[in-house]
């Protein structure tokens, strides 16, 4: 996996940095004029934008066509197994279904004097 990394300076300040998009402006870009509104006076642009690229790593593919016939019965019945210990059950038994709660004689939060807020 390789990613991009997009900044925006002004100056030498680093005003945004993304992943993956292109870094929003700080809005002080010097605007390219119309050729009527052009003139002699040139101004520096103190803005920049820096885009790095980072390389992945090639070297974590593995290539299961070069497993002989034992190594493939090996992995698939590793998986097989591996993956029946993680089966759910269907009906989940509720110990509690046929219980009954005690008849309540007086009221326990009243006389305790405890109260939910």
């Amino acid at each position: 996996m390789s990613l991009t990394i997009n900044e925006h300076y002004c100056g030498d300040t680093l005003v945004n940095s993304t992943l993956f998009a292109k870094a929003e402006s700080c809005g002080m870009e010097i605007k390219n004029p119309s050729p009527s509104e052009r003139c002699t006076i040139k101004m520096k642009d103190c803005c920049k934008d820096v885009s790095k690229l980072i390389e992945g790593q090639d070297t974590l593919k593995i290539d299961y066509s070069k497993l002989d016939l034992q190594q493939q019965v090996f992995i698939a019945a590793f998986i097989h197994s591996y993956i029946s210990l993680y089966e759910g059950v269907e009906n989940k038994p509720i110990p509690f279904k046929y219980y009954s709660p005690p008849l309540l004689v007086k009221d326990i939060q009243v006389l305790d004097e405890t109260y939910l807020i």
